[in-house]
């Protein structure tokens, strides 16, 4: 079969059988493409059943050349190796060359972290005097609290909160639910919110009823919206890190390592699939080891 309609069937196979996102089969295409495209250049006249590993270690080499980065370099391998996994399913080949093929070793880029101080210098710079400003400082509490991703925040239902058992209910990637413990602080701020601005509005849109954090037009709030609240906030709060969201959720996981906590608990309460992926948050800062190596190893005193 020629390269075009081998790509239309991994193209069918990518959003029927795996239910990948528009984007995301473009993608894989895309990429599976610069192999073509590749060969063709090289003068390389065979299909894909032709292709040998020394044929992909040749691709590899010419886009790394191209100056493409690590993580595209693996991006374009992931595709490579889906496609030729297609192939298998379809029983349109016995063999992979993509199964011997190493991607570039990524580094895992350290996510900036919030001090504990800094997360309470960014709470106290809330006016709690302002409706928004109650509803702001609920957020960013449980952002903190739970180590929640903005699509978890602005998603959160009224109904998914436990306040007597201190837990709350998340949707997350993929529609996984998942249930985190919630501290009194956190629950503290959301029924300030809760039972005097939210209950004031008159104007809640009958679609976000359930929804616990609404903007003035009754509506959930944005992701951009979370997103300018935190920056102005940081700012007013004289911090100079890149600060996001997602930063309260790194500093969440790793005050929660730093510690002691559970690996595999912090896992669980992330949502994360893998345990490695976890695993990025055992980076501790040197002050905090150089202090446990002073108090607890038995020649550091």
């Amino acid at each position: 079969m020629d390269w075009n309609s081998l790509l239309s069937g991994f193209k069918s196979y990518l959003m029927l059988e795996r239910s990948l996102s528009g984007n995301s089969v473009e993608a894989y295409v895309r990429d599976t493409g610069k192999l073509v495209e590749f060969l063709e250049i090289k003068g390389y006249k065979i299909n894909a059943l032709q292709v040998e590993l020394k044929h992909l270690e040749e691709f590899i080499h010419w886009i790394n050349e191209l100056g493409l980065g690590e993580r595209t370099q693996a991006r374009i391998i992931s595709g490579l190796k889906a496609f030729y996994k297609y192939l298998l399913v379809e029983d349109l080949t016995d063999f992979a060359p993509t199964d011997l093929l190493e991607g570039p070793r990524l580094e895992r880029k350290i996510p900036e972290v919030l001090s504990i101080a800094e997360v309470n210098k960014i709470l106290d710079v809330i006016d709690l005097s302002e409706p928004h400003g109650t509803r702001n400082r609920a957020m960013l509490e449980t952002l903190y609290a739970c180590g929640l991703r903005v699509s978890e925040l602005i998603n959160l239902k009224m109904t998914n909160l436990y306040e007597e058992i201190g837990f709350v209910k998340v949707i997350g990637k993929n529609d996984k639910e998942r249930i985190v413990p919630i501290g009194e602080s956190a629950l503290k701020h959301i029924n300030f919110y809760k039972d005097g601005v939210r209950r004031g509005m008159m104007n809640i849109h009958k679609d976000h009823e359930n929804i616990l954090f609404l903007n003035r037009r009754g509506k959930k709030l944005s992701r951009v919206m979370v997103f300018m609240i935190v920056k102005d906030l940081v700012k007013l709060a004289g911090i100079t890190k890149t600060v996001s969201p997602h930063t309260f959720r790194h500093s969440f996981a790793t005050h929660l390592v730093e510690g002691g906590a559970d690996l595999k608990a912090v896992q669980d309460m992330l949502g994360h699939e893998s345990i490695t992926t976890t695993e990025i948050y055992t980076h501790l800062d040197k002050d905090f080891l150089r202090e446990t190596i002073l108090n607890f190893h038995p020649r550091g005193k």
